[in-house]
Formats: structure tokens, sequence, C-alpha cells
């Protein structure tokens, strides 16, 4: 039988993330290309997940969550940003922040519904507006501050706009958005009758004098807000796939349908363990942002040193970086394809995350530095091999 991807799947292709993390490992390449952490989850939180799994806590969960750990993500975000949901209600845990995505536009895009997405933007956001029969729009957040520009998005905005996805702390360009751009955003949503989701999955990771603030923060009360955010990235647990999706009442009804027919819901050992992760005292982000800060500055002297001109991110644990000194005469797909063979090191090019500006993207490549030390060094040290070798 002849096959054809149904068209939705035609518009999207294969992520490239996930691409060049198989062929870090098929040629022993160092990955930087995926946000996947090296270094060990918190002890507190492993024995959680054993001792959950040894008590014979393996079963469904209730499908929007375990009680426990809707309550602690409700009691975490009033004790951060002041901000009060019903986790009866308004809190659904979903299965990574990916799935929170889909589920939401899911929930609230109608075929035909067009969606703003800021560019650079990661790769899982206009696959989610295809499969909602939605039609995405760009605004291009530009290098070397990524600065959001408020003329562009103005002039995006059209009658069928029904939905903004705003990331922040911004991945890949590390930008953490202002309370003067939030607010800006914000107004124009609530102008137009727009729905703003967020993607805060970094929350806790920027790097002063910049600090995230969470949108709805600055608009309590507005029902035109989707937040969703994870435990995966913040507590080097990536393969848990934990995730949640925060809304009114009535919307919360409409996402927890979509999630209960894609997943059922996420895994309940690791459920239990998010409980214990979101008990952890202060001193643990404190430190987290203090070796993140640390490997940042580390990534981008060993970029400067080989070559890159790279963009220094304000939170998150990735970067953009151009690589015009290595005279390279093709794009960044086939640069990050030399890097692997000639550096032993992954990456991802910008076109994987510019669908307007495509330019911008063909010069670009992104790197991650969620790594220990030691390995962004070797890294580093390959790239500048490679670099004084071409």
């Amino acid at each position: 039988m002849n096959y054809l991807f149904p068209q939705r799947l035609q518009k999207i292709g294969p992520s490239q993330i996930r691409e060049n993390m198989r062929l870090a490992l098929e040629s022993g390449a160092i990955n930087l290309a995926q946000g996947r952490p090296d270094f060990p989850t918190a002890t507190l939180v492993k024995e959680a997940a054993i001792q959950a799994i040894a008590q014979d806590q393996n079963q469904y969960s209730v499908t929007w969550g375990l009680q426990e750990l809707r309550e602690a993500i409700a009691s975490h975000l009033l004790f951060r940003h002041g901000l009060t949901y019903d986790p009866e209600t308004e809190i659904t845990i979903t299965c990574g922040v990916t799935e929170a995505i889909v589920a939401a536009m899911l929930a609230v895009v109608e075929t035909g519904d067009e969606v703003i997405i800021l560019e650079p933007a990661h790769e899982n956001y206009v696959p989610a507006v295809y499969f909602a029969g939605g039609i995405p729009r760009f605004v291009t957040l530009r290098p070397p501050d990524f600065n959001f520009p408020y003329k562009e998005l103005q002039n995006t905005i059209t009658s069928r706009t029904r939905a903004i996805i705003l990331n922040t702390p911004h991945n890949p360009s590390g930008h953490v958005f202002t309370k003067e751009e939030l607010n800006k955003i914000l107004s124009l949503a609530e102008q137009h009758g727009i729905w703003v989701v967020t993607d805060e999955i970094y929350d806790h990771l920027f790097y002063a004098p910049h600090h995230h603030i969470a949108p709805a923060s600055l608009a309590p009360g507005w029902k035109g807000m989707i937040m969703t955010g994870g435990l995966s990235k913040i507590y080097a647990a990536t393969g848990w796939r934990l995730g949640y999706v925060i809304a009114a009442p009535n919307i919360s009804s409409a996402i927890r349908m979509v999630h209960d027919y894609l997943t059922i819901c996420a895994p309940t050992p690791f459920q239990h363990a998010g409980v214990a992760a979101l008990r952890l005292p202060g001193a643990y982000y404190t430190e987290l942002r203090s070796t993140f800060l640390h490997r940042r500055d580390l990534i981008m002297t060993m970029l400067m040193e080989s070559g890159f001109e790279p963009y220094a991110p304000q939170g998150a644990y990735y970067l953009l970086a151009g690589f015009e000194a290595w005279d390279h005469e093709g794009d960044s797909q086939s640069f990050t394809k030399r890097l692997i063979e000639d550096a032993k090191v992954a990456v991802v090019p910008g076109s994987a995350f510019y669908y307007q500006a495509t330019d911008l993207g063909k010069h670009l490549v992104r790197f991650a530095f969620a790594k220990r030390s030691e390995v962004l060094m070797i890294a580093g040290e390959r790239l500048s091999n490679a670099f004084r070798n071409r």
C-alpha cells in the first residue's frame, strides 16, 4: 500500500534536536544538542521514586495527577509568585511540558485559528499548533539581545488570532522577559481576546541581574492565561516526563479531557518523587543557579576561544552562537554535521528554531550547557582543535 504522511505531518518533519542526539550517540560525540543533564538527580528525590516503586505505587494515578503533587505545585507557586490556584479544578499533571502545550492547543484552538509563536522557538510549538488544526504565525526575537518587538507583535495580530505561546526564560536564546515586555504582551492579549499560553519550564534558571517573572503574577485572576511548567529540567530528571498545566476550571476541564485520551496519566512513582522535589529547600535553587552561571561563563569563554560568536543567555541552559569565523560554506545544518565529524561535538542548527526569519537560522547553532564542567572543558578542547585545523 502506498502511504503518504497526512498533511499535518508533512508540514513539520522530524525533530532535529533528537536527530543530532542520536548522531552523537552513534559517533561518540559529546551531546551538547539536547537539554539532557549528565549529573545526578538529588538523592532525596531519587529515594522517593524508589520508595514509591517498592511500595507498589505503580498503577494509574487519578488522570489529572496525584492530589499531593497538585497541592505541592499550588504551594510552590503561592510561595514564589503569590499565585493562588485550586489543585482540584485548575492544575493538571502531564507527561512533560511538551504534552502540556499540545493539550492546551487542542483545548483552545479551532481549525483555521492563528497562534503566534515567538521565534526562535522550541521545536514542539509548531507541531502542537498543526495538531490542533491551527496556523502558526511568527514574531522574531533578534540577536544580540533577543528583545521583544512590540510593534511586530501588534502587526501580527489579526481577527483570527486565538493564542500566543510565551516562553520565559526563553529556549533557545536565553532571553528572560522583563516586566515591561510581559505587560505589553498581556495588554495586547487582553485587548484582542487572545489566550496566553506560557512555557515556564526554566523558571528557576536565571542569571543576575535578570529574574523570572511569572506572567500570571502580572494579571492575577485573568482567565485568559494558561500556564505550563515542569519538574524534569530543574531537578535533572528529564526522563521522568513530569509537567503541569494550569488554567481556569472550564479550560482545565477541556485540557483534562485531552490529557486523558493522550496519555491517561503521568508515571505514578515519579509523581510521588515530584512531591519530594518540591520540598527541597531554597538553598537547592540558589546553588543550582550558581552552578549554571559557572557553566554558562565557562562555555561562553570556550566558544569565543574556538571562533564562535556566542550570545550570553540571561536564563535557561542554552545559548545561540554564530560561526562565521569557521569559514563554513554551507548552512547551520551542514555545519552541525561538520562539528560531529571533525570535533565530535553535537549541537543543533539554528534552522531548527526559525520559521519566518530563516536567514538568521542559517548562521546560528544552539549549544546546551547542562553538563558537568569537566565535560564542557573536553568539548571546548575538541572545538578549539577543530577550529585550528579547519
